[in-house]
């Protein structure tokens, strides 16, 4: 056992924000921007279920906004910089991964046409997984491995969007794996298409074919 594994090989490493993979710049928000309140750490900790909801409510209608100017835009963005900053703890991102906050992500996935706030809308999919402990059976986790594996299928040629897409695909299916092997929830609970794995052994193909090159 000592010949074949080293310490390296069981230490398990994020795959979304791992400077090791891409640096990242870090993420800052405008809270006068935000149209709600800039919550701390502390505060969700002690809030009542019906300010919580009344939170995510608010966060769902904003990200859900169908206005379409310049101005709209910047201001979903500065709330998923706000979501990106609060989902790396781990029990806020427990509280979000099962409201109705990760449905309208995967929604507003699809929907966008900016690809600033597709980019971060997928980021905080991956935050959220990567820092999730505890998943209900009901989280649509399923359709937002769908959907990223169609994204990433689509901007194949775009590496730039793939690199977006990619580490969020990674983290939910790891989180996947990691709950199926404590044996939480029957296998066909989050089913994984097939095409989520042809399509991440045409990137791994791609990019062994590129550090070759």
């Amino acid at each position: 056992k000592e010949l074949i594994y080293t310490e390296s090989d069981l230490i398990v490493t994020p795959i979304i924000d791992n400077p090791k993979i891409m640096k990242q710049v870090p993420v800052r928000f405008d809270p006068k921007s935000l149209h709600i309140p800039a919550y701390s750490v502390e505060k969700f900790s002690s809030m009542k279920d019906v300010d919580w909801n009344n939170f995510v409510r608010r966060v769902c209608s904003l990200l859900d906004s169908s206005e379409k100017n310049t101005g709209a835009a910047r201001s979903k963005l500065n709330l998923l910089y706000y979501l990106c900053t609060l989902v790396v703890h781990k029990e806020i991102a427990n509280r979000l991964i099962s409201s109705q906050l990760f449905p309208v992500l995967i929604q507003q996935l699809r929907a966008a046409t900016n690809w600033d706030i597709r980019a971060n809308i997928a980021r905080v999919i991956g935050l959220l997984a990567l820092h999730t402990s505890e998943l209900e059976e009901n989280v649509p986790v399923s359709e937002a491995i769908t959907l990223l594996t169609e994204l990433i299928r689509e901007n194949f040629r775009n590496s730039k969007m793939k690199q977006c897409f990619l580490p969020a695909l990674g983290e939910l299916l790891y989180l996947i794996a990691s709950k199926e092997e404590k044996g939480e929830y029957p296998r066909e609970c989050w089913a994984v298409p097939s095409a989520a794995y042809t399509v991440l052994m045409r990137c791994l193909r791609e990019g062994v074919r590129l550090f070759h090159s």
